[in-house]
């Protein structure tokens, strides 16, 4: 245990004081700043005579079909495109194409028939969602006109058209739009700390053996404490870099909050449930444990510096495919999927999968139970087994050795 405190001490000082670890957090911390204190700063250049302020709308030119409802196709289309300046006209289409190409007009619509007409427009735009709007304006005319037609009043066929439906949701599970953000953000941060120190725990093995210091340290440390201990020293700093970056952003809003207006985003980063953080701590420090020990014990079988990016591929890409079936699930909205309920008990997998569906549906507790004393028994024993590489991997120099090699050396061990 001693050896074990010694190492794990010498490990975190080394990652405090390296300047590329403290750069990177003073910036993330720094850059978070900006962003949140931006609304504050913005009012601050904003004029105080907003009613000064006029913003200009955009021309929609739409040319009715029947010049006797030229008052209705004004209103209607005037009342759902609020954001445009809706004038009626009677000119040529190819006047109305050159008006557009000129920017005289942002967009027109040439009704053909009470059901249909043509759109104009210079660049459509992906988000372009006029013709949908459109669409619902014209029906709802139609059918106005046909009430009228059949001998309803008209003030009493326009009540029939424009009745509001209301609607209220109960979600009685989890609602999966609200909890998107801060589930994307968590396992996104997951995805970079576990590749990013995993990385760094390997080259640091790595960079021991090629310098012969490993030799030396082995044989007066016990494998098992080195493995752990390295390991461990790289889980508290990524874990001190995410609080100290997720705490100053946190402190940052709470100071900054009402310049954000409710933002809806926004709040629900900042507004993870409780539980919902304990489990995301439980299977951060687990997840990045055993991806850690990999990438340890690959470290000490590479004989060079230049041979841990190609060693590490295979757990890399792992990770990396874990990564994107978490990520498909959760823009596809099927989070309970069969393949996503494997990986929930897969421990390479489980980090990422279960606390996704943990924090977008409804998990059983047996279940999160299962997939949490899998992934600890996973944890510990790839840990043994990484300990026991480490300490062969010491002996192995020259061209990378295979991993039947590998196996039967640490059988002997």
């Amino acid at each position: 245990m001693k050896q074990f405190g010694s190492i794990l001490g010498f490990e975190l000082k080394y990652y405090l004081k390296n300047k590329v670890f403290v750069g990177i957090t003073i910036f993330l911390i720094i850059l978070i700043a900006g962003v949140m204190f931006f609304p504050r700063v913005a009012e601050l250049f904003q004029s105080d005579d907003t009613t000064s302020i006029v913003t200009e709308k955009s021309v929609m030119l739409v040319k009715p079909a029947d010049s006797g409802q030229v008052d209705l196709y004004e209103q209607s289309f005037a009342g759902a495109f609020a954001e445009y300046d809706v004038q009626i006209t009677e000119d040529s289409e190819e006047s109305i194409k050159e008006k557009i190409t000129n920017s005289e007009a942002a967009c027109a619509f040439v009704i053909t028939s009470p059901t249909s007409y043509t759109y104009y427009v210079d660049n459509l735009s992906m988000y372009d969602m006029n013709t949908e709007i459109a669409n619902e304006v014209m029906a709802q005319m139609y059918r106005l006109n046909a009430l009228v037609q059949s001998g309803v009043a008209p003030t009493e066929a326009m009540d029939i058209v424009s009745v509001q439906v209301m609607g209220e949701v109960e979600s009685l599970g989890k609602n999966q739009m609200e909890n998107f953000f801060y589930t994307y953000i968590m396992i996104f941060a997951l995805y970079m700390v576990i590749l990013l120190y995993g990385q760094m725990v390997a080259t640091n093995v790595a960079t021991e053996k090629s310098s012969r210091a490993m030799e030396v340290l082995i044989t007066s440390a016990n494998p098992t404490s080195m493995m752990f201990g390295k390991v461990i020293a790289s889980c508290l700093a990524g874990f001190i870099q995410l609080v100290s970056v997720f705490g100053s952003a946190l402190i940052f809003y709470s100071i900054n909050k009402e310049y954000w207006g409710g933002n809806m985003i926004i709040d629900s980063i900042f507004n993870i449930p409780p539980e919902l953080f304990a489990y995301l701590l439980i299977f951060f420090v687990l997840g990045f444990l055993i991806y850690a020990f990999m990438f340890g014990a690959v470290g000490s079988t590479a004989s060079k510096l230049e041979d841990i990016n190609t060693s590490v591929m295979p757990i890399t890409m792992l990770f990396v495919v874990a990564f994107i079936v978490v990520v498909t699930s959760m823009s596809s909205g099927d989070i309970d999927n069969a393949l996503m309920v494997v990986c929930s008990y897969i421990p390479f997998t489980s980090p990422m999968s279960m606390f996704t569906r943990i924090a977008m549906s409804t998990v059983p507790f047996y279940e999160i139970a299962i997939s949490i004393s899998i992934l600890i028994a996973s944890t510990i024993g790839i840990g043994v087994i990484s300990a026991k590489i480490y300490r062969v991997g010491v002996l192995l120099y020259g061209t990378p050795p295979k991993i039947g090699a590998i196996l039967k050396a640490v059988r002997k061990a």
